[in-house]
């Protein structure tokens, strides 16, 4: 079964379990004045509201590119997810409202054997379908039904207290009644829920550092070829869950031919896709020195003054060109440096100090993976 037909058929199982849910629970929470039934009811719509929202966007995302989005539409489970995490803030902020209401005009419970039994009930139903959602979002890298797990299992947590607070309730003959606080903490519970949720799709949707597991993949493919000496430059642009386009830098020797060189790029091209699923849409070249020389005395002492740098990450794509005396290499430099174009400048500096006979180009880089 392909991924977009798993998606529909777990949100689907998850609308109608939550719409059942949230029936018997509106029946039990008017029954019984239960305002965290109630409000635990609703909690369930917006769960199966959210399934719906997932079923939208995982249709909107695997339809095919076309001339205006010619990289697919994929990044519409982002906007999907963001959609989710929306419904649930509306649906903590309306309850917590409620809960102050309940608050300052409390109603008392009427609580009977069989709305323990049903609200106990939902306790396991939520927490396995929870436990399913997550699991299976997390085997398809589906980030709506990662959000929706989260949201079922916070559920169950939610019906457990309901359940606790009913019980305290029977047991202390009425005389201990929290619905209404305990509402107000199941809305907070959710406005946090939501905002969490919201934090990291957007973080999705402007672009995140690739998965470590990603990037390393990507390289080591790479350097199984024997003519790349190094992989460097490796940015990764994620158009969805299952659509990810890659650019990076090889290191090969200078006296490559063209021939050669377009060969070894297809080659690896074609093994990134196959071992991790990338697609690289740009390999681009570093030459590395073969006509002997100064070139890798010079780049071990240049390396070792530029690593020295408390906030240079990486140095590569060192070359020299003897004839012209011109010299050039990229240095990595980390985002929590007060100001990386300085250190860039202070690097060029000393090197350009270190060799006076020669004109150094040094790239500013960034660390992307």
């Amino acid at each position: 079964m392909d991924r977009s037909k798993t998606v529909i058929r777990t949100s689907v199982i998850g609308i109608l379990a939550n719409v059942f849910l949230s029936a018997f629970k509106l029946i039990v929470g008017t029954l019984s004045h239960s305002i965290a039934i109630m409000l635990d009811a609703v909690n369930n719509l917006s769960d199966a509201l959210s399934s719906v929202v997932t079923i939208i966007g995982t249709c909107l995302a695997g339809r095919k590119p076309d001339k205006k989005h010619p990289f697919g539409h994929g990044r519409a489970e982002y906007l999907s997810a963001s959609v989710i995490a929306v419904i649930i803030l509306y649906a903590g902020v309306t309850a917590l409202i409620e809960s102050v209401k309940k608050i300052i005009s409390p109603v008392q419970p009427d609580y009977s054997a069989v709305t323990l039994v049903i609200v106990g009930a939902a306790v396991a139903v939520k927490f396995l379908l929870g436990r399913y959602f997550i699991k299976t979002g997390k085997r398809i890298n589906s980030d709506s039904l990662v959000a929706s797990g989260k949201d079922a299992a916070l559920d169950s947590a939610v019906s457990l207290s309901t359940l606790a607070a009913a019980v305290v309730f029977v047991l202390t003959n009425g005389k201990v009644s929290v619905e209404a606080y305990l509402g107000a903490l199941i809305s907070v519970l959710m406005i946090r829920s939501g905002i969490e949720m919201l934090r990291e799709t957007i973080s999705h949707i402007l672009g995140e550092r690739p998965e470590t597991e990603k990037a390393a993949a990507v390289k080591t493919a790479v350097l199984g070829f024997s003519e790349v000496y190094g992989v460097y430059d490796l940015i990764l642009h994620s158009y969805g869950p299952d659509y990810v386009i890659g650019s990076l830098h090889i290191e090969v020797n200078d006296d490559m031919s063209v021939a050669e060189l377009d060969r070894l790029e297809r080659n690896i091209a074609d093994k990134v896709y196959e071992e991790s699923g990338v697609i690289l849409g740009g390999i681009s070249v570093y030459g590395k020195n073969t006509r002997g020389g100064t070139a890798e005395q010079m780049q071990l002492a240049i390396r070792r003054r530029v690593m020295a740098h408390e906030h240079v990450l990486q140095m590569h794509g060192f070359y020299i060109d003897e004839q012209t005396k011109q010299a050039r290499f990229d240095i990595v430099v980390g985002f929590d440096a007060p100001d990386r174009a300085q250190v860039c400048r202070e690097v060029t500096k000393e090197i350009t100090s270190l060799y006076p006979d020669y004109t150094f180009r040094i790239n500013l880089d960034s660390d992307f993976a």
